[in-house]
This record gives structure tokens, sequence and C-alpha cells, in this order.
């Protein structure tokens, strides 16, 4: 799963951040950290995992770079999650071919030019054509002709993420224990998630994109994350809409399909536009250039399909409508096609990294305290010191 050089530099680090525990109070990774005396591979994918990026972690450390122990978790976590994104995806062979802007480039343009095709079946004048009420997307392509490739690649990208998040679940399981099905630790991670905590960097915020410690980035996640809310909320109250009260798009502008996606597609259009900005001026973070292009390929993808569907609400009374449901539709094409090889699959891995943090500490506090001498322990960090292996950072 990961370099050995990397499992090797995560157990040093994670080994004198146990010693030290100074920072255990900024987010869930130090305390799940403290919970393990040596580490799998499993078990840096799943804090590299629970790791939110921070990087209040790297300013509160003692021993951060210039020392000479060279204690960065939020590089290492970010140099792992890059690595595990590939581990875990299903098939595993697609994330080198998928997770590429080229690749998500080429399959738009294939699913643009087959929805052109199909509309030009219909008589090439119906695409250029002024189309208005009920059914005018319809008259452009039919809804049989859109059904049939959302439910295909919606399934196999479903298949997909779920494989990959039952794979994450079982190989970061510590020592085969601790079930992820605890309703206690389900609701505990999700509030985690709604209110991005683990994003407060203790409370300042993140470090992002410069030195000064701002809560934009928790912000720009929650205008990403209720933003795609809304814009599922809205398919689903539009399929309510057409198949139970028999009215076919599209809706008026002051109808709940079309409020939601408006709303959730400003705000996800806003969110992506700040990360492309902020990730662009944060360059120099310690951050791997491999997560900084997962993020880049992230944002900039989800931009298009926002973009293009707040394009089509536009101009969908004019004649413009037809090429620009094509468009739109083969965005979100290439979008879902790669979903599964994209930094999307994080928010499941994420999740489940909250969950497990949860049953753990839960378990961790009903079981009985060990009666142990910490003067191993400290024997042990200072033969390490001895041997000089902190300084081979």
């Amino acid at each position: 799963m990961l370099d050995g050089n990397l499992l090797a530099e995560a157990n040093r680090q994670f080994s004198i951040c146990n010693a030290c525990r100074y920072c255990e109070g900024l987010c869930s990774v130090f305390p799940a950290m403290e919970l393990r005396t040596a580490f799998t591979e499993g078990d840096v994918a799943y804090l590299s995992t629970l790791c939110h990026d921070c990087r209040a972690c790297v300013d509160a450390c003692p021993f951060s770079p210039p020392h000479e122990f060279a204690i960065d978790i939020s590089a290492l976590t970010s140099a792992a999650r890059a690595e595990t994104f590939e581990h875990f995806a299903r098939p595993r062979a697609f994330w080198r071919l998928l997770a590429r802007g080229s690749t998500v480039t080429g399959l738009t343009i294939a699913t643009l030019v087959f929805f052109a095709i199909v509309a030009t079946a219909s008589g090439s004048s119906a695409i250029f054509a002024r189309h208005t009420g009920e059914g005018a997307f319809y008259e452009v392509i039919t809804y049989l002709w859109i059904l049939l490739p959302a439910l295909v690649a919606g399934g196999a990208t479903l298949a997909a993420v779920a494989a990959g998040g039952v794979a994450f679940a079982r190989e970061t399981r510590r020592n085969g224990r601790h079930s992820l099905l605890d309703l206690r630790a389900i609701g505990a991670a999700t509030r985690n998630v709604l209110a991005l905590t683990n994003l407060k960097g203790g409370g300042g915020g993140c470090r992002y994109p410069g030195q000064r410690h701002s809560p934009v980035r928790r912000y720009l996640h929650h205008a990403v994350f209720y933003g795609f809310l809304a814009m599922f909320a809205s398919t689903v109250s539009a399929a309510i809409w057409q198949d139970f009260l028999g009215r076919e798009p599209p809706y008026p502008f002051f109808s709940v399909p079309v409020l939601l996606g408006t709303g959730g597609g400003i705000a996800t259009t806003a969110g992506c536009i700040g990360f492309v900005v902020v990730g662009a001026r944060s360059k120099e973070s310690g951050k791997s250039a491999e997560s900084h292009r997962l993020d880049r390929l992230f944002a900039t993808t989800l931009l298009a399909a926002t973009a293009t569907g707040l394009l089509l609400l536009v101009v969908r009374s004019t004649r413009l409508m037809g090429p620009a449901l094509i468009l739109h539709l083969g965005v979100l094409g290439g979008l879902f096609l790669t979903f599964p090889y994209s930094k999307f699959v994080h928010a499941v891995y994420r999740y489940l990294a909250l969950v497990r943090s949860h049953v753990e500490r839960d378990a961790h506090a009903h079981e009985p305290e060990p009666d142990t001498d910490p003067a191993p322990l400290a024997q042990t960090a200072v033969t390490v010191v001895g041997e000089g292996r902190f300084g081979d950072a």
C-alpha cells in the first residue's frame, strides 16, 4: 500500500508525537494515534485519512522543521493519502488511467459527442431550435437516452465507491476489532462532518493558504459540501415532480427543484473557485505534488459541472438551450465516470475514518486501565534519540 520509506517515516514521526502529546487537543488524529504503539500500513492509511490538513500541528509542534526531528504530520499524511487513494480504488488498475485530467477531458468530450449524435438523430434542427414549456429538454434528447446512460454510469460509480469503502474499512481495522456499525459513533461522526470540527485547527482555523490562521478553508468546504447536498436534493425533488406529479422539466424558477439547484450550484461554484485560487497560492505548503494535482482536478471538474448547469438555467428559454444541455450532460458524464478515481472518494474514506475514531475512543474508555510502568517507554525514547534515528528524516 505505502512506500517502505514513507511507512518507516510515519512510524518515526508518530512515535515522537505519542511521546510528546502536545497536540492531542487539536483534532481527532492525535487521540487516535495514541491508541497505537506501532503503526501498520492500515494504521497510517486511517490516520492520514482522519487528518483534515488544517496544519495547526505544524505551528504547535516544538519539533517541526528546522528542528532536527523534522516533524511535519501534515506533509506526511498528505503524501500517505495520495498513495492510499490509489490502493483502495476498485478496480485498482483504473486509478492510473482515470485519475488524470486528460482522461476526464477525453470522457467529457466522448459523452458530449454521444449526446450530440443522439440529439442529431432526432433532427439537427432540434438542437438549435427554441423549446419552451414542460418537456422542452426532451425535445432535444429523449428522456430514455438521458436515463439509461445515467443509470449505467451511476450504478458503476456506486459499486466502485462501495467496494473501495469496504476495502478501506476492512484494512484499517485495529487488530481486526471494532465494527463500524455503531449508531453512537455514526451520529458523532456525522456531527463532525456537518460542522467540519476537525478543520477548526483547535480553534484558530487553518493556516491556508498563507501563514495566518483563518476559517476560510472551512467555509469553502461548507460551500462545496452543502451546495452539493442542495443539488442532490434538487435532483431528487425533480424526480418526484416528474415521476409522481407528472410534470416534466424544465420547471419554473420559483420551484423547489430549481431553487435548490440554483442555490446549490452557486454555493458549489463559489467554493470551487475559492479552492482553485487558494490552492494556487499555497503551492509552497508541505502538501505533496500529487495531493495538489488531485485537489486541482477535483475543484475544476466540479466547477465545470456546476457552471454548465447554471449556464443551462440562464439560456434554457433561448436557441442556445440545446447546445447548453448537451454540454452540461457531457461534463456530468466525465465527472461521474471518473468519480471513484478522483478526490471525491476522500469524503467516503474520511467519514469512515471519523466513525472509526469514535468507535475506538468509546471502546478505549471502557477498557480497564493497564497496570504499566511508563519508564520503559521513556527509556525507549531515550534509546531512539541516542541512536540518532530522529535525525534521519
